[in-house]
């Protein structure tokens, strides 16, 4: 199970590029249900979404590199390529800040995982981050694949 805050971000922190980062390239087998393979240096995953915003099932199997290719144009839409750092947060949480290129950009996202829905309810976001658009699925990932 997921637990998820995803927020839009009005500007990025001063030091964003010191953390620890990784290049994404993602696509979609399908966008009802959430189908997804996705490369991340080098490790390939595929990936089932269930219904949901704020919470949803989520479950990862491991591809290789070789099924990762095969399956990469059969991908529905745009292949999402994105940055995505890992910024420690309060010392309980680590923000995943997601710099979008290509048709994306200039689109930046930040997300957050907790543990729990109320843990999820009472989290105050950094001054960074701009609106909650938890609940808005113009910004899944899987939605922004047909732009």
């Amino acid at each position: 199970m997921e637990i998820e805050r995803k927020f839009l971000v009005k500007e990025l922190p001063a030091d964003y590029a010191s953390y620890p980062h990784k290049d994404i390239e993602q696509g979609y087998l399908s966008t009802n249900p959430v189908v997804r393979i996705r490369k991340a240096g080098d490790k390939y995953i595929l990936t089932y979404k269930g219904l949901g915003l704020m919470i949803r099932e989520e479950y990862n199997l491991p591809l290789t590199k070789e099924a990762y290719e095969h399956l990469r144009p059969k991908a529905d839409g745009i292949l999402i390529h994105k940055t995505r750092y890992k910024i420690p947060y309060q010392e309980k949480y680590t923000i995943e800040l997601d710099i979008f290129m290509d048709e994306l950009a200039p689109l930046i996202l930040a997300e957050v995982e907790f543990t729990s829905e109320e843990e999820a309810n009472q989290f105050i976001p950094p001054e960074w981050f701009a609106e909650d658009v938890t609940f808005s699925t113009q910004y899944h990932n899987s939605t922004l694949s047909r732009a």
